[in-house]
């Protein structure tokens, strides 16, 4: 007797709805979805418990026909596409023609629409997946659904739902995310007949992240500017150095309008901001990327968040490079509003304490080290530690400070520097400003001259497995430049008979296989010696000024004209600022001069 047998079709419908439908969240999704397809400039969404007890999405779109309002409750009918070519060609935010029967089977569900110019619409009422009436209806042009009881005939499943409030901010994050991709139309969100947020159509990107985030977050965003990047058109905001959360949940992309996941692009934000972050931070970002859709495939999951590109590498530079350079248009305004001239004060006694450590004592030059030998050298050398920077000749006298430049009032608590510019109060971290300072001169050494490497008196052999084997195999050279001498053995072992000598490891095998991780998610134009970048920012930080060292001020101007000249100079190589500014409305706010 045969042991196969097909599905029903209302079982069937709930199979995919577990794929479709995994929350009210989902349902909220899937419809606004088809709302913003259907050309709506203005969406209503109302749930009640969470979304458990009733969705109500209410669009003003182009709506249906009795003929398609029926036939869209049938698995796989679409209007998106008509042939597999076109699978290569998606502009649209839906196209599987699975969600509404799949919510319609799990749900008690009414659809209402009408078309723009007909003089009446139809109205549809389905229980788990069987019609129950079709009769027409009076509703305003544009299309209304309904679901209500979710999963109620799949109590196994309806007992998975979290609690009322979750669930409530599942759903706000989902329009939260639909409401900044597509700030052209119109978002009303009700929660329990209560309010939201109430969002105007035809803001632009910049007003609605405003009403979404707040004002404070907008003023820390950098745009981007639109441009196209090798096929590749950019445009929206990222936040400055050092702005960033503890998680992913600020870090929106959006791909040809449809908010994705992707690890290569969170690769590409995180190597694209490098040092100005600190560990286990992300970016805030609102980027919007568009490119031909036959490079990227979003048909990988029926939810359509994930997606996967042709080429990845190529995605990965473009994302990289926009990221630098939207860092880059920051440096300008930084600089400016660093250096911006003081207005004229009366003089005050010096209250500052004397300085008692030598000039000739601070490591304030930028020769930070003795030339470095080339990698190709393979002779047995003793162990040496980093090479440490020599002990600097004075310094010459200081020249006259413009009286256009910034004032220097003194050093507070033998660390944070005292200036004022035209906006305000300025701290400078004297010890993260001279990491920076110190970590740029150290890595472009690197990349000029390479790594110092240490021969092995006795070498070892690291098994890999095959991918990375091919991938060893293709970068040897690169390899042997970061200081590691490595040659293939055969069968996917390779012999080490030298490492840079900074690299101190207790389990060098495991150290390499992290280096092999690393360097596959950096970008091709990145360089390959950044896995040695955290040795330097160890070592630049124990020669860098400490807390007590009080510096004079031509030292503090030697610090500061050496920072502006950094590139990347608004944090230190972990991450940290390197620098604050109190602006005068703040410091009026403080002292109660101002509401």
């Amino acid at each position: 007797m045969s042991r196969i047998a097909l599905l029903s079709e209302a079982v069937a419908c709930q199979v995919a709805a577990g794929e479709v439908v995994e929350r009210p969240a989902s349902v909220v999704k899937e419809l606004v979805e088809n709302s913003l397809d259907a050309q709506a400039t203005r969406i209503e969404v109302l749930i009640r418990k969470g979304g458990n007890s009733s969705i109500r999405v209410v669009d003003n779109g182009i709506g249906m026909d009795r003929d398609d309002a029926l036939l869209c409750l049938e698995r796989h009918a679409t209007s998106k596409i008509k042939t597999g070519a076109d699978l290569m060609a998606i502009h649209t935010l839906g196209f599987r023609g699975e969600a509404l029967p799949s919510i319609a089977s799990v749900s008690r569900f009414r659809l209402a629409t009408r078309e723009r110019g007909a003089l009446v619409g139809s109205e549809v009422l389905v229980n788990a997946g069987k019609i129950e009436a079709v009769r027409d209806c009076g509703e305003a042009e544009g299309t209304q659904i309904e679901v209500r009881s979710l999963f109620y005939n799949l109590p196994a499943r309806r007992k998975f739902l979290r609690t009322e409030n979750t669930e409530a901010n599942h759903v706000e994050h989902v329009l939260y995310l639909q409401a900044v991709g597509h700030p052209q139309t119109g978002f009303v969100f009700l929660n329990d007949e209560r309010l939201v947020y109430q969002l105007p159509p035809g803001q632009t990107l910049r007003e609605r992240i405003r009403d979404l985030a707040g004002a404070p977050l907008v003023a820390e965003l950098l745009e981007v500017p639109e441009e196209e990047v090798a096929g590749i058109r950019v445009r929206g905001f990222m936040g400055r150095a050092g702005v960033s959360r503890s998680s992913r949940q600020q870090q929106i992309i959006f791909l040809n309008g449809r908010p994705v996941e992707n690890s290569t692009m969170n690769f590409a934000l995180r190597e694209g901001y490098h040092t100005a972050l600190m560990k286990g931070q992300h970016p805030v970002t609102f980027l919007f990327l568009d490119m031909d859709p036959a490079a990227v495939d979003v048909n990988v999951h029926p939810a359509k968040r994930e997606v996967r590109f042709r080429d990845p590498a190529h995605v990965r530079e473009v994302i990289v490079e926009i990221a630098r350079r939207t860092l880059e248009t920051d440096r300008a305004s930084w600089t400016k509003t660093f250096t911006a001239p003081a207005p004229r004060s009366v003089p005050l006694p010096d209250f500052t304490m004397p300085l008692a450590l030598p000039v000739e004592d601070l490591v304030l030059r930028r020769e930070l080290a003795p030339p470095i030998p080339s990698p190709a050298v393979r002779e047995p050398l003793p162990a040496q530690p980093f090479p440490e920077p020599p002990r600097p000749a004075p310094l010459p006298p200081p020249q006259p400070r413009p009286a256009s430049e910034f004032k220097i009032h003194g050093i507070l608590g033998k660390l944070y520097i005292l200036m004022e510019n035209a906006t305000g109060l300025v701290l400078v971290d004297q010890h993260a400003a001279h990491e920076r300072i110190l970590f740029e001169e150290m890595s472009r050494r690197m990349e000029s001259e390479g790594v110092p490497t240490q021969r092995l008196l006795l070498p070892f052999t690291l098994q890999v497995p095959p991918k990375d084997a091919d991938w060893l195999t293709e970068n040897l050279d690169v390899m042997n430049r970061a200081g590691i001498g490595l040659e293939p053995f055969g069968g996917g072992t390779f012999k080490i008979d030298a490492l840079p000598q900074f690299l101190k490891a207790t389990d060098p095998s495991q150290m390499l296989r992290d280096m092999i991780d690393e360097l596959r998610e950096t970008s091709a134009q990145t360089s390959k010696l950044r896995l040695g970048e955290d040795m330097i920012a160890k070592t630049v930080c124990r020669h860098a000024v400490k807390a007590n060292d009080v510096l004079r001020e031509p030292e503090c101007l030697r610090l500061i004209q050496d920072l502006l000249a950094c590139d990347l100079p608004y944090t230190c190589p972990h991450g940290r600022p390197t620098m604050i500014q109190l602006s005068y409305p703040e410091l009026e706010k403080k002292f109660g001069r101002k509401a």
